[in-house]
């Protein structure tokens, strides 16, 4: 999936063999994959979860919406105010605080602990996928750099589209706790690997808050703010209740669910890696036919989901429109600021998580006073508005927003102007 062009954090990229240099990767990449299944497993366990505690599914949604605003507020402020921090120390400590709370939550007495632990999580949201989105050029020579970046991204659909399911069929299995242990237990793992395999990565260039902000003023940013805002507006607030769905409308028996998240998950590692070679290429295209298909499998759900082959079929196109949305979405912001990939990073996380938590907390009181069907036909008739943006802002140039905002970007979005050395400054 080449594409996001890295650039090193630090002064330099690695002088460090490839060989030496990939199993950091990989740790850095079983990180991410520990967060996003850990942030996301309570969609398919949200009806257990739910009547476990005794609150209803829209009250129980609130275990998505909470890590996800307080990732949004974390992504910043833990990346400038640990600017000076060996990175390698922030990720450990990172992987330290998500074992904890996926123990946390394994053992929860009441719904408060679960509420605790996953504010546990949006920290760790914010700090790691901030700081590790990044790093891929500092952990292997330049030439394998874009590789080793593609392998790190790759954890966002695996855990999306693997990790959940998995998680929901060791619930069905031996109970939901028992998913938050095997979470916890994973972090374990991974933390002992970040400390074992990752090389001191002393802090280089610090992000600014100055360079967010020239972020915020560049048109391609604003422009992949907003089609990103929409789409993952539209998938959580509806994807987010898909399992109530299934055992209301469908009448898949709860031992069941897991097969059907199983088939929404194959697909979206074909949409994901589809999407990767054709994004250079077509990313208007590749984005538009991201959010009509996760339009039309919503819209659909409620007249072709009532019935098992339906429901499947549906997700199948879900799954694949939903695959391609992480790589698309971070491809535009990485773009909008070529010289500030931190920041890119920072900008993508915080709106993508905030985003993330509104459509859970939206779509948890239309469930509560509606019905999952409703859930679904708001969400298709978003990612239709999310379409529509995208398609009216294509540009002949093959990339967001043509060259422009670039060039704005290159002179004033990035750490220092983001100005190249050697050339004087745009005029």
């Amino acid at each position: 999936m080449p594409t996001v062009t890295p650039l090193p954090e630090g002064s330099g990229t690695s002088t460090r063999p490839a060989a030496a240099g990939w199993p950091a990767v990989l740790s850095v990449m079983t990180g991410i994959f520990a967060i996003v299944t850990t942030e996301i497993l309570p969609i398919g366990l949200l009806t257990s979860i739910g009547s476990g505690f005794t609150v209803s599914d829209g009250t129980a949604g609130l275990m998505m919406t909470m890590p996800g605003y307080l990732a949004a507020a974390c992504a910043p402020t833990v990346t400038v105010a640990t600017a000076r921090i060996d990175r390698r120390l922030m990720l450990c400590a990172c992987m330290f605080l998500l074992a904890s709370a996926n123990f946390i939550a394994a053992a929860a007495p009441a719904y408060w602990a679960m509420l605790l632990s996953r504010a546990l999580v949006g920290v760790v949201i914010g700090g790691f996928w901030s700081i590790g989105a990044g790093l891929a050029g500092r952990l292997v020579p330049a030439h394998s750099a874009r590789r080793a970046t593609a392998v790190i991204f790759s954890a966002v659909p695996l855990g999306s589209v693997l990790g959940v399911p998995l998680g929901t069929l060791v619930g069905d299995l031996a109970g939901w706790r028992t998913s938050f242990v095997v979470m916890g237990l994973l972090s374990v793992a991974v933390l002992v690997a970040l400390a074992v395999l990752v090389p001191p990565l002393p802090a280089g260039k610090a992000t600014r808050l100055t360079a967010l902000r020239g972020m915020a003023r560049n048109r391609d940013t604003r422009y992949a703010l907003l089609v990103t805002v929409l789409i993952v507006l539209a998938h959580f607030g509806a994807y987010t209740y898909v399992t109530p769905f299934l055992e209301q409308a469908t009448h898949v028996p709860p031992g069941m669910i897991t097969v059907f998240l199983l088939a929404y998950g194959a697909a979206g590692i074909l949409g994901n890696f589809l999407a990767g070679t054709a994004l250079d290429r077509h990313p208007h295209a590749v984005f538009a036919t991201a959010g009509g298909l996760i339009a039309f499998a919503a819209l659909a759900l409620p007249f072709l989901g009532r019935w098992d082959p339906g429901a499947i079929a549906l997700l199948v196109l879900w799954g694949a429109g939903y695959g391609a949305v992480p790589v698309c979405s971070q491809a535009w912001f990485a773009r909008a600021a070529p010289h500030a990939p931190e920041a890119a990073a920072v900008l993508f996380t915080a709106s993508f998580q905030a985003t993330l938590s509104t459509g859970a907390l939206v779509g948890g009181a239309v469930m509560d006073r509606t019905s999952p069907s409703t859930i679904m036909m708001l969400g298709g008739a978003t990612a239709v508005v999310a379409v529509v943006a995208v398609v009216s802002g294509a540009r002949p140039t093959g990339s967001p927003r043509g060259d422009r905002g670039r060039r704005r970007s290159a002179s004033g979005g990035g750490p220092g102007g983001g100005r190249r050395p050697g050339r004087p400054p745009a005029r």
